[in-house]
């Protein structure tokens, strides 16, 4: 039973890294329903789970900022309140307004985080993201991602159209995010389901792709019910 709910309802995975932090923090244990893309498409919003398109073996998790046929466009984006200059998302001419709401310290390193609306379906989601308080700013894609270009800044593609079957996802922590903006899009037979809760949550140690085996999940485990996050526990991360 266990292996038939694995294969085709739910599956569990521990956050490694700090990628999509403020929304998954490194020690979040979720919960990601397999069965949702069998009866609907992703959307724009969704954090979901994907086979890394350069190394299928390894599961990657990020937000879905664009679909297929999408037109994605990056823009320079001043707070002139705050005094703080980072970039903002086009999707189609509409923009993911963003919001400040503060400063914050992770390891030692600082970020600004803002509110990111994202419109859809007439709807809005809303979440946190981070932007390094330091001069990293990928707005962009790589050019050497493959990525046919509409408009190029600074040696990145700035303007680009998603291609069919396929997305562009980054992490909410954009300036600590190996994403689509470095490797290109995720094929739609690479998604496998869509987060939805944070089942358990503690202090851990962060983790590289070379760090993950076996028992790596078991560890994590451990190191995590020695120290929880009571106030994680049962918090949904669906829109």
């Amino acid at each position: 039973m266990v292996l038939l709910i694995r294969a085709t309802l739910v599956q569990a995975f521990n956050i490694p890294s700090a990628s999509m932090q403020p929304t998954l923090l490194i020690g979040d244990f979720i919960l990601v329903n397999k069965l949702v893309y069998r009866v609907s498409e992703p959307r724009k919003g969704d954090i979901v789970v994907f086979k890394y398109p350069v190394n299928p073996s390894l599961d990657y998790i990020k937000r879905i900022i664009a679909g297929p046929g999408d037109t994605v466009e990056f823009v320079e984006f001043r707070d002139e309140k705050a005094g703080i200059k980072v970039y903002k998302v086009l999707v189609n001419g509409r923009e993911y307004r963003l919001r400040y709401v503060g400063l914050r310290n992770f390891s030692g390193r600082f970020y600004y985080e803002f509110e990111e609306t994202v419109p859809v379906n007439g709807k809005e989601i809303r979440h946190r993201v981070w932007f390094s308080a330091y001069p990293v700013k990928v707005a962009g894609m790589d050019s050497g991602s493959g990525v046919e270009c509409l408009e190029e800044k600074d040696g990145l593609c700035t303007k680009f159209v998603v291609p069919a079957g396929s997305y562009f996802v980054m992490g909410d922590n954009r300036d600590n995010s190996e994403d689509s903006r470095f490797w290109g899009f995720v094929p739609r037979e690479n998604i496998v389901g869509k987060a939805f809760v944070i089942y358990f949550s503690g202090e851990v140690p962060p983790l590289t792709p070379k760090d993950v085996n076996f028992l790596t999940g078991f560890r994590q485990l451990f190191l995590a019910l020695l120290h929880p996050r009571p106030e994680r526990i049962g918090r949904f991360i669906i829109y």
